[in-house]
């Protein structure tokens, strides 16, 4: 199974705002660029049969919309949800087709230390997943490990 996490682009400042503000935060100029320009490069490697699953917060709803494919908002990706829902949603490690996740940070981080560091990190600090970036994991059956596929940043390729 591949699994893809994709931070949300670059967004409007949250400070001093309520988290229901906090969810309709938009993109920037600066991450409509970005979400346009990791799209790019996801619609050449993305299989059609994807499914993409999207946090409710506009940001990451902006930045997957960059795609122009089907997505699902899903709310076990919002702020605040744990790396555990998240993996619940994608079904991980046995959904049958790629899965692309758009979410927040530090849920990412902490998903991606879990799945390539092992769990004994579950207390561990997040990995650093940079706005706008992708993460594409691929969990092998045969083994039961997780590879790294591609890191890919928003910044220029």
């Amino acid at each position: 199974m591949d699994l893809i996490l994709w931070r949300h682009a670059d967004a409007r400042d949250a400070e001093g705002e309520s988290v229901e503000d906090d969810l309709d935060r938009p993109l920037t100029p600066r991450g409509e660029k970005q979400a346009r320009r990791m799209a790019e490069w996801l619609n050449r490697f993305l299989p059609d049969s994807s499914r993409i699953l999207v946090s409710p917060a506009l940001r990451a709803r902006q930045t997957a919309q960059a795609l122009g494919r089907k997505l699902r908002i899903v709310d076990a990706l919002a702020p605040g949800a744990s790396h555990n829902q998240a993996l619940a949603a994608a079904r991980w490690p046995d959904s049958r087709e790629p899965v692309l996740l758009v979410g927040h940070q530090p849920m990412l981080g902490q998903l991606t230390a879990y799945l390539m560091a092992g769990a004994a990190t579950l207390d561990a600090p997040p990995w650093s997943v940079r706005k706008g970036a992708v993460w594409w994991l691929r969990h092998r059956e045969r083994d039961g490990e997780v590879a790294l596929v591609s890191v890919r940043t928003a910044e220029k390729f």
